[in-house]
């Protein structure tokens, strides 16, 4: 079987806490809250920045946006490892939920919430 590149991070993640002996701490709280704090430190970057200048980001915030993007990446797999979810499933899963409340007929080019559009029926 051939490995996919999730499944080489997984492993490289797992492997990253077990040399370090910190899967101690990877408790679901503390992973969960570790990975709002990365989440929060990507944000700073787009902080103040108009719509224009947050896709426009220079090559130096680009690569620290890249490396906050990685470590709230680190933290989502090591919380789905420790609750024992399969987060491919898990997309998948909420893909198809999202298809059903957001069908693109009815909604493409709006980014109304789902309970704003009128009854289907």
């Amino acid at each position: 079987m051939v490995e996919n590149d999730f499944d080489r991070i997984r492993k490289q993640v797992r492997q990253f806490v077990v040399e370090r002996d910190w899967d101690q701490f990877h408790s679901p709280k503390n992973l969960s809250m570790a990975l709002i704090v990365e989440a929060a430190e990507m944000v700073e970057h787009f902080q103040w920045l108009t719509e224009e200048q947050s896709c426009a980001l220079p090559p130096e915030k680009l690569a620290e946006v890249e490396l906050e993007l990685a470590d709230i990446q680190v933290y989502l797999i090591s919380l789905a490892e420790k609750l024992k979810l399969d987060i491919v499933a898990a997309v998948d899963k909420k893909l198809a939920l999202n298809a059903a409340k957001y069908p693109a007929d009815m909604v493409r080019g709006s980014s109304k919430k789902y309970t704003e559009y009128k009854s289907r029926s």
